[in-house]
């Protein structure tokens, strides 16, 4: 390491067990005590790698973070991604609570903090929150088609009404790369988000059926709930529909807007983006 060069975080792999799977994570901590140990449950497509440069400014800040990629995508895929079985509900009921236990057991003693990006903060009433002091939701939202601003509404029509939903279809697996869409999906993770995506409410629709019933009293921690202006796939309409979810935590709203950080755009998945890192204070502030 040259000198003035940034120190690198420690960083420890850990295996994730989760109902049903394995999953991968990577771990890193301070020097020290940390002040709080944050897990990151991420937005549907987005690898665990993405979030490396927000988890190492974390650590940077004095606290431990985990990373962690679903079942069977990302570095937790363990075989033919057409052979997987998993599906939306697996990842949000079974994997983010997976990631917060595991959390809870490599860094005890310490305050719990569970930053939700997309999918990652929508489906917190079905975890055991119990000792989580904060969640900060960012784009998490009750989406549906009709919500997306044109022009992106026309792309997202094709996404789930076009060659995306044939091929899926054909080749037993999202081709990510044919599609656009980049990295690969397992088919059951597909189907289901487009099913959710297609009718209001998101997966609302699905309670009694395929899911079982949230408990909205299991999130009382203190709540940030972050919109992006110009976020065209969760708008900030859409957003803040998740408030009603977790009516018993003492939420906070912020939109985002580009021009205020002197940035051009940052969209859906831009907070994250070592390149617009000067938002980075504001998310957890």
């Amino acid at each position: 390491m040259k000198l003035g060069e940034p120190i690198q975080p420690a960083a420890q792999s850990i295996d994730i067990r989760a109902q049903g799977a394995h999953l991968a994570g990577t771990l890193l901590r301070p020097a020290g005590t940390p002040k709080a140990a944050i897990v990151i449950h991420g937005a549907v497509g987005v690898r665990a790698r993405y979030y490396r440069a927000f988890a190492d400014w974390l650590v940077a800040q004095g606290h431990a973070c985990l990373i962690y990629d679903y079942r069977d995508f990302g570095a937790s895929a363990r075989g033919p991604v057409r052979a997987s079985k998993a599906t939306l509900a697996d990842w949000g009921l079974r994997d983010q609570p997976a990631a917060l236990a595991a959390l809870r057991t490599h860094v005890p003693d310490v305050p719990i903090w569970v930053i939700g990006h997309s999918l990652g903060g929508t489906m917190l009433g079905f975890h055991a929150m119990d000792g989580v002091a904060r969640v900060i939701t960012v784009a998490s939202g009750l989406v549906t088609l009709s919500d997306h601003p044109w022009p992106y509404r026309a792309l997202a029509t094709l996404f789930w009404y076009g060659a995306p939903r044939l091929l899926t279809a054909v080749m037993g697996y999202l081709p990510g790369r044919l599609t656009g869409f980049g990295p690969d999906l397992p088919a059951g993770v597909y189907n289901q988000w487009r099913a959710w995506c297609l009718r209001p409410g998101f997966w609302l629709g699905d309670v009694g059926r395929t899911l079982p019933a949230p408990d909205p009293s299991r999130l009382t921690a203190a709540m940030k709930v972050v919109a992006v202006a110009d976020d065209a796939v969760v708008p900030p309409a859409a957003v803040w529909r998740i408030m009603a979810l977790y009516p018993q935590a003492v939420k906070r709203q912020l939109v985002l807007r580009a021009a205020d950080h002197g940035l051009r755009k940052i969209g859906h998945i831009g907070a994250f983006a070592r390149a617009n890192q000067v938002v980075w204070p504001v998310l957890i502030a």
